[in-house]
């Protein structure tokens, strides 16, 4: 009787977040659900720096732009499912945009020179549904956070209203943040801006769908493992992971609260590489660490790359130890090696410490808990899904067991598969603290190797696969991400940027593949992966470039990522997005 209780109060709070979330569409005024005007269309074609320059000049008002914004906005929720609240009217409330055109802000929280001077007036901006504001749920995909309004606001909302952004929208996660497909009980399945058949990716899936459909300039995303960059890859936009410190997260919500190992950070994404290098400038150019104690104060440093005959030496990693890149995937790195060569760039194979050996610390840093968390944060009856279900069930598995079943694998051959049944499980604090001094040394390594190889940046995919068909990530599971997962543990800063679409006439593979030696060498993670490789399913979906830099290389990789873009323009490509307005 209690258990049906709490499985009633679980479906009752869906419910209510979907019936808040219709009726605020409902409500919207009229004018939000007619196509966008001639003028409008001009005004979403601007630039992040054209649309404060033109709105701090008094030629576009705040309005104007959230107009245009919001019927991009409810267009993409219409599409793919992507948004948790809609904050319109409350975005053109913020004090700092209310009192347009003037250019002081008398309200604003914070006495800063650069807030006052509104860096970010008129630009908009979504929230993955992690991220604190006041007076509105951080459900974090979980119904028993619905009806519970975060008091305050994190310290990147409270910077983004004091400089005058037009924070107008929260986007969708999947439960706990848990998974390579963004669904949860709470809102729904979120679909790929592409193909509606295909992921959106994950957990930063609602906010890589909604850029992608330009429904906003910038979305405020978290990553601990890939979250932002996977959902970048899949959707065809831009995003840039930070190392911890850089960007603020202080009220960035995680279903593992209080995960050292591993941090999660928040990092922004965007519709182009010009407004993310321009969002990423004038965040840091606010002093962010004023408003986020976690924040190291390290100003804005110019980085210039593409002087005349300045060569940079790029290492390119293909391989992560558990899952190889697929024919389209290795396509995408392939485009801008050859691009990269052709400018006179040196691009050269990687051979990195073992990538495998750093994925198992990293696993057992971020499932040291053996899932508690997660767990206790479930209503009873809360579904999440069979790929995030089954990685619990290992965890929560006898570990007599586990190493029964781990013989038994790595007698079959699969040394891989076999190594995951013996490290997860629950840590105590003494073998939590052997994994971070591993990793201490893990990343030692990594520095030693990178210099001794003299690289500016690592080249690598963001996943093996292209966005995968929904339902699908109990094959193509959380450990196909080790090309994300690897430079979280290291710290890295990471960038994605989307290089070129999936075509199903030159991305086939081999005839022969599953009987070759190549597919019977594969791990059991791999080779269910592989189950679900479809070009011409997956026709026509964007495909991204993974760009590394070393810690706290923020300025760097962001201009490398320029250097790729202008080497691909070189030789006739260039990315345009193919969704559909």
């Amino acid at each position: 009787m209690l258990f049906s209780l709490f499985s009633t109060a679980h479906w009752s709070a869906c419910l209510r977040k979907q019936s808040e979330r219709d009726s605020a569409i409902v409500c919207l005024p009229p004018e939000y659900k007619t196509p966008l005007s001639l003028p409008e269309q001009k005004i979403h074609a601007l630039s992040l720096s054209q649309l404060v320059s033109e709105c701090k000049a008094g030629q576009i008002a705040p309005s104007e732009i959230m107009l245009a914004y919001g019927k991009k906005t409810l267009a993409a929720h219409a599409a793919t499912n992507c948004i948790t609240d809609f904050m319109f009217e409350d975005a053109l409330r913020i004090p700092s945009v209310a009192n347009w055109p003037h250019s002081t802000d008398p309200e604003s929280s914070f006495s800063l020179d650069i807030t006052h001077d509104r860096s970010l007036l008129g630009v908009p901006v979504s929230i993955k549904d992690t991220v604190d504001i006041a007076g509105y749920d951080t459900t974090i995909g979980f119904s028993r956070n619905v009806g519970r309004p975060a008091a305050s606001s994190s310290a990147i909302v409270r910077l983004l209203k004091d400089a005058g952004a037009l924070v107008h929208a929260k986007t969708t996660v999947p439960a706990g943040l848990l998974g390579l497909e963004t669904i949860s009980d709470v809102f729904g399945l979120t679909t790929n801006p592409y193909k509606k058949t295909h992921t959106a990716g994950a957990s930063t899936g609602g906010g890589a769908a909604l850029l992608a459909c330009g429904g906003s300039k910038i979305e405020i995303g978290s990553d601990i493992a890939g979250s932002v960059r996977i959902p970048a890859h899949f959707c065809g936009v831009w995003s840039l992971k930070g190392s911890v410190g850089r960007f603020p997260s202080w009220g960035t919500v995680s279903s593992m609260a209080g995960l050292e190992g591993m941090p999660i950070v928040s990092s922004p994404m965007a519709g182009s590489l010009a407004d993310l290098e321009e969002f990423w400038k004038r965040v840091v150019m606010a002093k962010p660490w004023l408003y986020d104690h976690t924040c190291v104060p390290i100003a804005w440093r110019p980085t210039n790359l593409r002087e005349d005959g300045m060569k940079l030496k790029w290492g390119v990693m293909m391989e992560d130890g558990t899952v190889p890149p697929t024919p389209a995937c290795r396509r995408a790195i392939s485009t801008v090696s050859v691009a990269l060569r052709k400018q006179g760039h040196e691009v050269v194979e990687f051979s990195p410490p073992n990538v495998f050996d750093g994925l198992k610390i990293a696993y057992q840093l971020i499932f040291g808990d053996g899932g508690e968390q997660l767990r206790n944060s479930l209503s009873p009856n809360e579904v999440l899904t069979r790929a995030s279900s089954s990685v619990l069930d290992l965890l929560a598995l006898p570990r007599l067991l586990k190493r029964l079943i781990a013989y038994l694998v790595r007698k079959s051959g699969d040394s891989t598969s076999a190594d995951l049944y013996n490290i997860l499980h629950a840590k105590s604090e003494v073998e939590v603290r052997n994994l971070v001094d591993q990793r201490e040394t893990y990343r030692a390594a990594w520095n030693n190797k990178w210099t001794e190889n003299g690289l500016d940046f690592v080249l690598t995919v963001p996943h093996p696969f292209p966005a995968f068909k929904n339902g699908e990530s109990e094959k193509v599971n959380l450990m196909t991400a080790g090309f994300t997962t690897i430079f979280s543990l290291l710290d890295y800063t990471a960038g994605v940027l989307p290089v070129t679409f999936v075509d199903k006439g030159i991305d086939q593979l081999p005839p022969d593949f599953f009987e070759s030696q190549q597919y019977a060498s594969m791990c059991t993670v791999a080779k269910e992966a592989y189950s679900v490789y479809d070009p011409e399913g997956m026709h026509g979906l964007p495909m991204g470039v993974q760009v590394v830099g070393r810690r706290l290389e923020e300025e760097k990789v962001l201009e490398g990522m320029k250097v790729i873009e202008d080497a691909l323009k070189e030789q006739g490509i260039a990315f345009v997005s193919r969704v559909k307005s």
